[in-house]
């Protein structure tokens, strides 16, 4: 801002410093996931149950750059890797997640090790039960934040703040769950993350992790077409934690190596993705057009992925690969 013929920065991002300052202004705080749009290309942040579906080593890269347009947008970055082991009647896998909000003002940071649990229920039907165990730090970074006692009303932020600094990071120990069943044609599917709702305060007082409980479906329609085959894959994806509700329907098509998808996200905004496959790499492309009253200032969300479908040895016994979409 200026005044007379003096410049003031602010330095704080607007987001990063209404929810810093929002701390001090509550005793009891209830935290929210981040979000991916591309559901199933980061399958073990959707549901742990996700774990070893696709048999052969896998590895799956996410960036998202959530409303850019705004001072301090939300960056998300993860990375996973799984596969099936046929000791272990099951998968393992393990997932890494980075959340930045504000430039990095307020970072999170988690590890997970997931299990899942195959049963062949029938010919056709298959399960999958996975449990989740996850270590996750979180910490604000102070030198980055300005407060209201720093500022000279001529020569802008130039005080020391009487806040009282707390950069102790805060460690704490989360759960999840979730099981999936699926066909050749049909996958549904149910998880519960943050089982224990652990307190992520990073200041005096408790801030719970409510549960975020998450509900997806999709069916797959093979089309009549020439030269490659298309499907064409109907979804729907449910969220709730604490008292937000999301509910998104999407559409799928898959020609060849080509998948598109459109999605409808409630209130919100309208979800585009485009991928393709070159052997056994995967890469897709999804924009979040808000429709929101924040339109013209958030510039939507940006999302890429990027995938590794590794070959393996031949499969000892009848797998049954998940069908539902990679992007």
């Amino acid at each position: 801002m200026v005044k007379g013929n003096k410049t003031y920065k602010v330095k704080s991002t607007k987001v990063a410093f209404f929810v810093v300052f929002s701390m001090f202004l509550c005793i009891n705080l209830y935290g929210q996931d981040p979000q991916f749009t591309q559901f199933y290309a980061n399958q073990l942040y959707l549901n742990p149950a996700f774990a070893g579906t696709s048999y052969c080593p896998k590895l799956s890269l996410n960036h998202r750059n959530q409303w850019p347009g705004i001072s301090g947008s939300f960056v998300t970055t993860s990375a996973s890797y799984d596969q099936h082991v046929d000791a272990l009647s099951g998968g393992i896998g393990l997932l890494v997640v980075n959340d930045r909000a504000g430039e990095g003002t307020l970072n999170t940071v988690s590890v997970s090790g997931i299990y899942s649990y195959e049963l062949q229920v029938t010919r056709k039907f298959t399960m999958r039960a996975g449990i989740q165990g996850t270590w996750a730090q979180k910490k604000v970074d102070w030198d980055k934040l300005t407060f209201g006692d720093q500022i000279d009303p001529r020569r802008g932020f130039i005080f020391k703040t009487n806040e009282v600094q707390r950069d102790e990071p805060r460690n704490y120990v989360d759960f999840s769950a979730g099981i999936l069943g699926y066909t050749d044609k049909i996958f549904v599917g149910f998880a519960v993350h943050h089982l224990a709702q652990p307190n992520e305060s990073v200041i005096e007082g408790v801030s719970p992790l409510p549960r975020k409980y998450t509900f997806h479906a999709g069916y797959l329609i093979p089309l009549e077409s020439k030269g490659e085959p298309a499907t064409l894959s109907p979804n729907v994806l449910v969220q709730l934690q604490e008292d937000f509700l999301q509910i998104n329907f999407g559409m799928y098509y898959n020609k060849g190596p080509i998948y598109g998808g459109l999605w409808y996200r409630n209130k919100d905004s309208f979800i585009a993705s485009l991928g393709f496959q070159a052997g056994i790499l995967k890469f897709g492309y999804s924009y979040d057009i808000t429709v929101s009253k924040l339109t013209n200032q958030t510039a939507g969300s940006h999302e890429f992925s990027t995938g590794l479908q590794f070959d393996c040895k031949p499969k000892k016994k009848r797998f049954r690969t998940i069908s539902c979409p990679s992007f």
